[in-house]
């Protein structure tokens, strides 16, 4: 008899009837299972990070063993990104189709796979083809996992979600600098015959780079679908098993369990139901091609068109220079470093002009095609590596100042702020001839990879959910070509026009920071989000 008052009051009293998913949502309470996807997802993203970008500190001391010019070194800097890109629109399509967790977790494992393979590579060839597979093949989490983290969130606390993944992202990016000098300025070597190989500290590094991906996987398999997507594929019962075991995890075993009864579908046309039947059903390589064709058509029509359009624009070129230009800054500060010694004045593209070398003058080619290792360097100036870490502790510290703020100051004002700084001090460099300053100048410039997860966060309120996770892969997709274009650009530019790269880079984000003025409802606060918050203290 005295059961149910109490029951009436520990449980919310929508529980005797469905309710929305933002409801459910709200009744699961926020706490230790948010947090451990919070972690898991921020993990991927820097598992993500280290298989692309670790290979910018190995550039500079594979060159001699790989034989590598500055444009290979271009080509080799981009080709994860190029293998990003080609994969891309079939990750969103699958993520959308056959469920966010089922793409994250096989893609993981292949990313390892092929990227510890990379470091047993001989030759240019074949570790551009090796990591070409590795950005193949991380394309999955990459972007999927935007998705995945953000539908076990409400609107409350979606962009905190993202936000408190990429703090965590940004910590284990700190983790960069400190692994690429703990191994790479080892000096031990060993000889494999069997493979034709010297296997020195940069080949290493490529394995201690991959280990992320696989422990990440390890975890994912104790983790469900994401209850978002199990709904709208009308898997109720599996939506509510989710949603109380996050309950039980967030308010602890002791108390009643979640006592929900259903859950509302979310508003999607007919047609769109369809088609994803279709999808999940079919199997020819050409209705696969169709089906694609048909859940990526809607984002370039009626009112997605222009949308889709900014945020494809905005991901290029944040990426050109948080990517394509990161990819040769420990080169850079290497030069200068090196180029620094008994000058104390010069311009950052004067210390590149005054190192640039060519390739077959350093080979020395002989009898089995080494290079002559008097004039080869195996390490990079500790400075490359203090640099690195002051700007991965700047991520961090920035994603977690983003995330306290974004909701009170909203997403426009951060986006300019970011945009309008870094393009400013990217144009900047080009005078500058204080190399001390400069090189502060271009940390501030790579820094505009702040505005990634704000612009993911946009694409997730912007498009439904049978929509969501081939928007942020799309958008993405651009991202990674302005990767690509950013490296090559660098790659073509820096021995002989190094000031138009940074004057590229620069005015590309001052138009960028204007464009974001055009994001649909970027201007809109969701005060009833706010409402919320307080409320549920």
């Amino acid at each position: 008899m005295d059961t149910k008052p109490t029951e009436s009051k520990t449980l919310p009293s929508a529980q005797a009837r469905p309710v929305k998913l933002e409801e459910a949502f709200l009744m699961t309470k926020f706490g230790l299972y948010n947090l451990c996807l919070i972690a898991i997802s921020g993990i991927i993203l820097a598992a993500v990070l280290l298989e692309t970008l670790g290979i910018s500190y190995v550039l500079p001391v594979a060159e001699c063993d790989l034989l590598l010019t500055t444009r290979e070194k271009g080509v080799l800097s981009a080709i994860s990104f190029a293998g990003i890109i080609c994969s891309s629109h079939l990750w969103g399509f699958l993520a959308d189709t056959r469920g966010r967790r089922a793409i994250i977790l096989p893609t993981l494992f292949l990313a390892f796979a092929s990227s510890a393979l990379s470091s047993l590579t001989t030759n240019f060839w074949l570790i551009t083809v090796m990591r070409f597979l590795t950005g193949f093949f991380i394309s999955g989490p990459s972007a999927t996992i935007y998705a995945y983290l953000g539908e076990f969130h409400g609107k409350r606390n979606c962009s905190r979600a993202i936000m408190g993944a990429s703090f965590v992202f940004g910590l284990g990016s700190i983790l960069l600098p400190l692994i690429a000098w703990s191994i790479i300025n080892q000096e031990w070597e060993l000889a494999i015959p069997l493979l034709g190989i010297v296997y020195r500290p940069w080949r290493l590094f490529l394995v201690v780079c991959a280990l992320p991906s696989f422990v990440a996987a390890l975890v994912l398999l104790g983790l469900p679908e994401s209850p978002k997507y199990l709904l709208s594929r009308g898997r109720e019962q599996e939506t509510i098993a989710v949603l109380r075991s996050m309950y039980r995890w967030n308010a602890g075993r002791k108390v009643p369990p979640l006592a929900l009864t259903g859950v509302l579908q979310e508003t999607e046309a007919q047609q769109t139901k369809v088609r994803r039947e279709e999808a999940a059903s079919g199997k020819s390589m050409m209705g696969l091609l169709k089906r694609m064709w048909h859940q990526t058509a809607p984002l370039f029509m009626g009112s997605y068109l222009k949308r889709t359009a900014i945020l494809c624009v905005l991901q290029f070129g944040i990426y050109l220079t948080s990517s394509g230009m990161y990819m040769f800054f420990p080169d850079i500060l290497n030069r200068i470093a090196q180029q620094g010694k008994g000058v104390e004045r010069t311009t950052v593209c004067n210390a590149v002009y005054a190192t640039r070398f060519d390739i077959q003058e350093l080979a020395g080619l002989g009898g089995n095609g080494t290079a002559r290792s008097d004039l080869c360097h195996q390490k990079l100036d500790i400075s490359a590596y203090e640099h690195s870490f002051v700007l991965e502790a700047i991520y961090a510290l920035g994603f977690a100042v983003i995330g306290l703020i974004i909701n009170a100051v909203g997403r426009l004002p951060i986006l300019v702020f970011i945009f309008a700084l870094c393009g400013t001090c990217g144009v900047l460099i080009v005078f500058i001839d204080l190399p001390l300053l400069a090189i502060w100048f271009y940390l501030i410039l790579l820094t505009c990879g702040f505005c990634i997860s704000v612009v993911n966060a946009c694409t997730i309120d912007l498009y439904p959910t049978n929509l969501r996770a081939m928007a942020i892969c799309i958008s993405l997709m651009f991202g990674r070509l302005g990767s690509i274009v950013g490296s090559n650009l660098v790659g073509f530019l820096l021995d002989t026009h190094c000031e138009l790269t940074f004057w590229i880079s620069g005015l590309l984000l001052v138009g960028c920071g204007v464009l974001s003025f055009f994001i649909p409802n970027i201007y809109k606060r969701n005060v009833s989000e706010d409402r919320l918050s307080v409320s549920s203290r």
